[in-house]
């Protein structure tokens, strides 16, 4: 019945329209780069300088891999944020999640997650995706040495023994493909190495909270054989009590620390083939992660009416009557083979991937116990468990050597997913009918889902003027889905509840181009200017969840976007101040957009367009060789365009549980009670597309006589408004919320190894990170940790 609300009817954009849009991308650029603000295409810098101990005046140069080929980061013409993996783990010490923890840190990133370590959704320049769908595709690929990570449980594989980590900021289908349209996160490992080293860090905090994260390597046969091997383990107690101490139809036991502890191990192991004079590398990576722990927690009625404060509420109790603890545990494998051939004046480079994954999240969906609440006992609960996924990927790739004005790359992917997946209802799950309903272990689905993609690209620069250099490129992608319901819901008695009329195997196809075109000009040695534009689009989607409420299959279109920017990279005063900026404009049409309806179904939809415009920007300084300041910042405007497009607001119980801001309509039934109600999102911000981000840090070193330092470091963040849902309410927003993190402690000489104490959340600020908007449920961010940190290298 919804679908009739979700028309999209095509539009373009008036010149009025554009040339505002395109002042006030002049404007917030301006506005970022005359603040000092920090940005755009080198994120890490700052961050790298800060948390590790600097070894001379100059910052040194940032190398990276953002065009398939190595490259000074300065030169360019992409908008790349950078972050060091020692940078990482200095964030990561308290425990947090290690993807998580990228939030805020990139100007104009942003991640979250409503389903638990196991699912993170990244947003870049406010492009994301708030669907919580085990089948959901994001507008932001996640890639791990070179291998696209698709399903959101392979999105979450943690990081840990990593050299950089590389955040590509606007559409990059020409050289990554579909589902790009956003951006991309990079990570790469340390690899295998001729010389025996090693490192490792090491801490210890609140809630019994560990994290090692280490690695070690070396040669087998010198100069032809080495490996490495690297290992992540985390740990947290439970540190959540359960308050609930009444019946439970499935078993739930309250209690105090009942909720909120993890433990996640992971190992990885390479071996690098190199045999001299041949030009052959070959690099065969193993992995594996078995992790458990509890899913998001939901605290029911923690967000009022009226607004969006949550300083009330209790972040380390709630009262869940159903759920069984909320527990989630994942085992995922895979394993890669890349292979180089240097011919001298080309090199082949081929990437063999596989991974597999399974595992399961619960919970207590609606975040509270049903008898706390007045207006009719009502109980939420549902567990989506994949069986079985595999993964399968190969990518050719030919590419031309040398430092000469023309440089060239062609090559082609195939991609292929199948995954076997199943969501349980409360029913699954129930004991007893105490209050009245009675269990029906049929009360779950399986789908098989079946992605497939392929294609061919191609990217060129050709240095038109000694100072002048073009680039271009143009990508051709099939991508094709299918979802067959393959065990329908069933009653108690074993009949299927499926609609008769709705399809059981869905398949939808698109083939589409990416393309871009950049021009880079080097005003001097230490100052460019870029200029980009550049289109992709995301495939189409299917939302096969709303089966297991009886419910047909939704779907989606392909998306498509075109991006423009334009920005500066410069290194002053002797490469001792790093200042880089960017704004940008970008639209995108047949926007894929997520919704709840009144029963809290999924909704998948696509609108007429989104438009955004903004800036990035970092400053990196330092001005004396023990002292590094960095500033970064993004600003950030974004805005959905469609008069028709309507989507589920707040409603449980017969009526609106926030303050709607949005013109709405009443669907009533037959007998003319009102069921639910719709606002109307035309003009409203993205969801998760923060207004501004701003994050600073600094480290001060205090050089001692037998070659040691002692240090000072500190970091915060600063959030501006966001809103967490489509439609626009008081409630459901945050404005101006922060965190801040201290590290104190002693570098040994030659930075061998560091002594430190550190906290991270310093002055315990209670964040609203998410809702579940019928229940006013809140999801916050960690308490404060305060613990001790160890590292070393060799």
């Amino acid at each position: 019945m919804w679908a009739a609300y979700f028309i999209y009817r095509g539009n373009i954009m008036s010149k009025s329209h554009a040339a505002k849009a395109l002042l006030l991308l002049g404007t917030a650029f301006g506005a970022i780069a005359s603040t000092g603000s920090a940005s755009a295409q080198d994120a890490a810098a700052p961050v790298a300088a800060v948390q590790a101990a600097p070894e001379s005046d100059s910052l040194g140069d940032i190398v990276v891999t953002a065009q398939r080929r190595s490259e000074n980061l300065q030169k360019v013409p992409v908008s790349v944020g950078v972050l060091s993996g020692a940078d990482l783990r200095t964030y990561t010490s308290g425990g947090s999640d290690t993807l998580l923890e990228l939030a805020n840190r990139v100007p104009g990133l942003y991640a979250e997650t409503t389903t638990g370590k196991i699912f993170p959704r990244f947003y870049i320049r406010g492009l994301g995706n708030i669907d919580f769908y085990l089948g959901a595709s994001q507008p932001v690929s996640i890639i791990q040495d070179e291998v696209v990570l698709e399903h959101v449980v392979l999105k979450s594989n943690p990081v840990y023994d990593v050299n950089q980590i590389e955040v590509l900021r606007g559409p990059q289908g020409t050289l990554f493909g579909r589902n790009t349209t956003a951006g991309i996160i990079k990570f790469d490992t340390n690899r295998p190495t001729n010389e025996f080293t090693g490192r490792a860090t090491a801490s210890y905090g609140s809630y019994n909270t560990v994290s090692v994260d280490a690695g070690v390597g070396g040669p087998i046969v010198k100069d032809v054989l080495s490996f490495r091997v690297s290992g992540l383990y985390q740990r947290r107690d439970n540190w959540i009590d359960n308050t609930y101490t009444g019946p439970s139809d499935d078993g739930t036991v309250g209690g105090k620390d009942k909720l909120g502890g993890f433990e996640e191990k992971d190992i990885r192991v390479q071996l690098m083939l190199t045999p001299p004079e041949t030009g052959f590398t070959g690099l065969v990576s193993a992995h594996a992660r078995d992790y458990s722990g509890t899913s998001t927690i939901f605290h029911r009625g923690a967000i009022l009416r009226g607004s969006n404060d949550v300083s009330a509420a209790p972040r380390a109790s709630v009262a869940l009557d159903e759920g069984g603890g909320n527990r989630q545990a994942y085992k995922t494998y895979g394993g890669s083979f890349n292979a180089k051939n240097d011919f001298g004046a080309v090199t082949l480079t081929s990437i063999t991937a596989y991974e597999t994954t399974k595992g399961y999240s619960r919970g207590d969906t609606d975040g509270g116990a049903a008898s706390n609440f007045a207006g009719g006992k009502f109980y939420g609960e549902s567990q989506g468990r994949v069986r079985d996924l595999d993964q399968l990927s190969e990518e050719v790739r030919l590419a031309s050597n040398g430092t000469g004005r023309f440089k060239w790359q062609i090559g082609g992917i195939y991609f292929e997913s199948r995954d076997t997946t199943e969501f349980d209802q409360r029913g699954f799950f129930l004991l007893n009918n105490s209050f009245g309903t009675n269990p029906n272990p049929n009360n779950f689905v399986v789908l098989r889902n079946t992605n497939t993609s392929y294609a061919g690209f191609g990217q060129a620069s050709y240095q038109i003027l000694p100072k002048l250099t073009l680039t271009g490129g143009v990508r051709v992608t099939y991508d094709e889905k299918k979802t067959r319901l393959v065990t329908p819901p069933r009653t108690a008695a074993g009949v299927s509840t499926f609609p008769a009329t709705a399809a059981t195997n869905v398949r939808l196809a698109d083939t589409q181009p990416s393309w871009e075109a950049s021009l880079n000009y080097a005003v001097d040695p230490d100052v460019n200017v870029f200029a980009r534009v550049s289109h992709g689009f995301r495939g189409p989607t299917i939302q096969g969840r709303n089966a297991v409420f009886s419910s047909a299959f939704v779907t989606a279109g392909s998306e498509t976007i075109t991006s423009y920017e334009a920005g500066f990279k410069s290194n002053l005063f002797g490469n001792t101040l790093r200042f880089n900026a960017t704004g940008f404009y970008y639209k995108v049409h047949n926007i894929q957009l997520n919704g709840n309806d009144a029963n809290n179904n999924g909704l998948l939809f696509n609108a007429n367009q989104a438009q955004a415009w903004g800036g990035e920007a970092e400053l990196t300084w330092r001005p004396v060789r023990d002292f590094t300041l960095g500033l970064g910042g993004s600003v950030l405007h974004t805005e959905i365009n469609d008069t028709r497009v309507y989507t589920p607001a707040c409603f449980l119980n017969g009526a609106l549980t926030c303050t709607v801001l949005n013109p709405t309509i009443a669907i009533r039934n037959a007998a003319g009670v009102t069921t639910a109600t719709l606002a109307q999102i035309n003009g409203n911000a993205l969801p998760n597309a923060p207004k501004y981000q701003l994050d600073a840090n600094a480290r001060y070193d205090f050089p001692l006589g037998n070659g040691g330092k002692l240090f000072v470091g500190g970091d915060v963040t600063l959030q501006g408004y966001t809103s967490f849902v489509p439609y626009k309410t008081v409630e459901y927003t945050s404005k101006g919320t922060f965190e801040a993190g201290l590290k104190a402690g002693y570098t040994g000489p030659d930075s061998k190894y560091e002594l430190a104490v550190f906290v991270r959340n310093l002055t315990n600020e209670k964040n609203l990170k998410g809702v579940l908007d019928n229940y006013n449920a809140a999801v916050f961010n960690d308490p404060r940790i305060i613990g001790v940190t160890l590292s070393g290298k060799f």
